[in-house]
């Protein structure tokens, strides 16, 4: 039987895990096994994303948490070792670009055991985000890559990376989102916050770049207080906002705010009726980027730049470079009257990714690789 250890420690893994998870059923001679790092390790950032998304309690936790970054990676890479040395893997799997990723991707090379990397090739080329480098030095330590989207084939090859090891796949997280999104509406998430029969805006901001100064959470206090007096703001807010927001004195100033909904970080489905229901969203996250491409929410990205381009080019996200309150909410009145442009769903985005990928690794040959389809008309309804 071939063994696959499947790493992860973040929430976007856990996601885009249990797509890989429900399509290695379909191959009895693979044990599919998944390793939890730690790096996301509370009730609210994982013990609800497995039970929500029917992943089995981990083959083996590593309970890495607390530390540097740099503490954490090593100590995460000396547990690795341990592992791989008593499972003995045909195969590792890393998901994304966390810091999970990254050890997982090394620990890999220095065991000299085969590594595919699910959602190879983003790039921002923004090396200030420590997930590009995660990024770059995973996919060049990789035997096979798993891309979403066409800008990843473009970097690889730009890269120097054989074209042999890459493969257009899809994208896991849209096939988590196509398998829950009706269990996720049968949820009493609106009616519980009031949420049913009004519009409202969901915002998420956790990056350090927005909410680690001081003057980035003022602007976002101003965002949220322009912002209400069009709709109603319904933000999760992410446990590092809401130290950021406790180290500087604003928690106050920003539980006061009119027309503002501030609640703990929700579940995966509890999250996606959000997300499903919203007039628009306001983000830094890359995985919400997609997921409002896919289900043609409005979306307005504070980020300079973004990895995921297609999004953009193809789907309903425009970046925002500053966080300028005004700008915001002119782009927000655009999006509440409904003339925001309209995006098409990307290539192969279909919920069947997962099953693409199992079947390669499941084969462990290059003879099924998947090529990359014909792009789509650059817009368009669905």
């Amino acid at each position: 039987m071939k063994k696959i250890l499947c790493i992860v420690g973040a929430r976007p893994n856990f996601i885009k895990a249990a797509a890989l998870y429900r399509a290695f059923k379909a191959f009895p001679a693979v044990a599919f096994q998944i390793v939890h790092t730690g790096q996301h390790h509370d009730t609210s950032m994982s013990d609800v994303f497995f039970r929500q998304l029917q992943l089995p309690r981990p083959d083996h936790y590593l309970n890495v948490s607390g530390g540097s970054a740099t503490q954490r990676i090593a100590q995460t890479l000396l547990a690795l070792e341990a592992v791989f040395e008593r499972e003995r893997p045909d195969l590792i799997v890393v998901i994304g670009d966390v810091n999970s990723t990254l050890t997982g991707a090394l620990a890999a090379s220095k065991a000299q055991i085969p590594l595919a990397h699910v959602e190879a090739g983003l790039r921002s080329g923004d090396r200030r985000m420590p997930e590009e480098s995660n990024r770059i030095v995973t996919d060049h330590l990789s035997d096979y890559l798993f891309v979403t989207e066409q800008a990843g084939f473009d970097n690889l090859q730009r890269e120097g990376i054989p074209p042999e090891k890459v493969f257009f796949t899809g994208n896991c997280l849209i096939d988590s989102l196509v398998h829950y999104r009706h269990q996720a509406n049968k949820l009493d998430t609106l009616e519980r916050l009031g949420l049913q029969t009004r519009p409202y805006v969901l915002m998420t901001l956790h990056r350090p770049s927005n909410v680690d100064t001081r003057t980035g959470l003022e602007k976002i206090l101003r965002l949220i207080e322009l912002c209400a007096t069009q709709t109603r703001v319904v933000f999760p807010v992410h446990p590092r906002t809401r130290a950021t927001l406790e180290q500087f004195g604003l928690s106050a100033q920003f539980s006061s705010l009119q027309g503002l909904l501030a609640i703990e970080p929700q579940g995966y489905l509890e999250f996606l009726q959000l997300l499903d229901h919203a007039a628009a969203v306001i983000t830094d996250s890359g995985g919400v980027q997609e997921e409002s491409t896919f289900l043609q929410i409005p979306c307005l990205t504070f980020r300079e730049n973004t990895e995921r381009p297609v999004t953009v080019e193809l789907g309903t996200n425009e970046l925002l470079a500053e966080l300028d309150p005004v700008l915001v909410l002119e782009r927000l009145h655009v999006a509440l009257a409904g003339d925001w442009k309209k995006g098409v769903v990307p290539p192969l985005w279909d919920g069947k990714a997962g099953e693409r990928i199992a079947e390669v690794l499941s084969s462990g040959r290059h003879l099924c690789r998947v090529k990359s389809p014909p792009a789509p008309p650059r817009r368009g309804g669905m």
